[in-house]
């Protein structure tokens, strides 16, 4: 069974997909923007305080699905500027501990909105 996860504590989708998708004992999680649901606007032109906002929605979305970030198994990191990896990687280390979850992480030419972060997470729902 799919089952659409959706939640106030994070942006609404800018297009047509869900926040999340449930299937099974996983949970997908649609690319996070650095907005801020509460004002529907960036937090901030800083990448660092973008990548925290953006990790911010994903627990939100994690916890309205019944789980939490602690329990993610893979992330994907979107940043327009690989340069800022490291400031991005040390905010991104606060959210996780070991076993740290899978990534990977690409420079692209543009994200929307103009963001400078997005980032997409699979999450395990149960042990």
């Amino acid at each position: 069974m799919i089952e659409a996860i959706a939640t106030a504590d994070a942006p609404g989708a800018i297009g047509p997909f869900s926040q999340a998708i449930k299937v099974g004992d996983l949970l997908f999680v649609s690319g996070q923007l650095p907005i801020d649901p509460a004002t529907g606007e960036f937090v901030s032109n800083d990448p660092v305080e973008q990548a925290r906002q953006c990790l911010k929605n994903v627990a939100a979305i994690a916890k309205a699905a019944g789980s939490g970030i602690e329990r993610t198994v893979k992330t994907t990191v979107l940043l327009t500027d690989l340069s800022k990896f490291a400031d991005v990687n040390n905010v991104y280390a606060t959210f996780f501990e070991k076993p740290f979850p899978a990534r990977a992480c690409y420079q692209v030419s543009a994200l929307p909105k103009g963001a400078q972060v997005e980032i997409e997470a699979v999450i395990a729902l149960r042990s």
